[in-house]
């Protein structure tokens, strides 16, 4: 069975950060290098997003994109039980647009991937489309270390359930830069049982290979690489980053 068609069990899965201080670093990243007043935000493959759940909560108007549409009702629900009001839109990331524009766009868990790199490029237009001038472009966990392809396993518990994780990345192709993502969860639900995975063919896309394309694409600045949930340049490349962009 498919992963993301369980949402429950994915945010459990991926419930590790502290949300509250993960959108106080967005802020912060806001307040020093945004060019505009940030009151509309779209979170790009958004899945469960707790990120947009704590920032509807601060009171901003946010909308949530993603392709499954269990997650994206899922998010609409947890949300309202929240006292929060989400939008949602079903599409896919490299072809998507917005009646209005948004003051702040951001990309979570990894999910910046892509099978070459016209499809990258295509993402890029779309996010410059809907992404007003000066406005961020914030990307987390891109691929920066395509030498150690690691697996990771963790387990995570919540309210009885338990959700072991397993997440391979195994390098195909080095002609074609492809690498195979597979993700596994098992789930015990009280005495149910449930076996989940997800695999997906992505290119890596090097560091200065993403300069490369961003400046083909022309519409945005490059602002630098950053530690993930820390305020500081990165000093060498990793996988625990944060890329910042800003609209042109």
């Amino acid at each position: 069975m498919k992963i993301y068609d369980f949402p429950l069990y994915y945010e459990i899965a991926f419930s590790f950060f502290d949300v509250k201080k993960q959108i106080d670093l967005f802020e912060r990243f806001i307040k020093r290098y945004s060019r505009i007043k940030v009151k509309r935000v779209l979170d790009i493959a958004c899945g469960p997003s707790l990120q947009l759940r704590e920032m509807a909560t601060r009171g901003y108007k946010c909308i949530g994109m993603d392709i499954n549409s269990a997650m994206l009702n899922y998010l609409k629900q947890k949300a309202k039980e929240q006292g929060a009001e989400i939008e949602t839109i079903k599409a896919d990331m490299t072809d998507f647009k917005l009646k209005n524009r948004v003051d702040f766009t951001f990309i979570m868990m990894g999910s910046f991937g892509f099978k070459d790199n016209q499809e990258l490029l295509r993402h890029l237009d779309c996010v410059a489309n809907v992404l007003k001038s000066r406005g961020l472009y914030l990307i987390e966990n891109m691929y920066l270390d395509w030498v150690n392809f690691k697996s990771q396993n963790w387990i995570m518990k919540k309210n009885g359930i338990t959700v072991k994780a397993r997440y391979e990345p195994k390098p195909i192709d080095a002609l074609s830069q492809t690498f195979k993502e597979m993700l596994t969860l098992e789930v015990r639900h009280h005495n149910k049982r449930l076996w989940l995975q997800e695999k997906e063919i992505f290119k890596v896309i090097y560091p200065q290979e993403f300069l490369a394309l961003l400046k083909l694409n022309g519409k945005f600045e490059f602002l630098g690489w950053f530690e993930r949930y820390k305020f500081r340049k990165l000093r060498s490349g990793n996988n625990n980053n944060i890329v910042l962009l800003r609209r042109k």
